[in-house]
């Protein structure tokens, strides 16, 4: 995933957040979650990442619009 796709999306999942944003492995991407090192939300098992307050906090816009349904 590229910087571009992860600004266009509401989440992404935990490893894309490491490598994308803070260039960390899989495992540091998990290990940064469970530290609180970012915003984590909980879908059921299924771990994810808001895109928006990673972006603000470094100084990036996101691309992210949202579809009225």
């Amino acid at each position: 995933m590229t910087l571009e796709e992860a600004l266009s999306r509401a989440t992404v999942d935990v490893p894309d957040a490491g490598a994308v944003f803070f260039g960390l492995s899989r495992n540091g991407s998990y290990e940064a979650a469970k530290r609180g090192d970012f915003d984590t939300i909980r879908m059921g098992k299924r771990i994810v990442v808001p895109v928006a307050p990673i972006a603000a906090k470094l100084g990036l816009k996101t691309t992210f619009q949202t579809r009225d349904v």
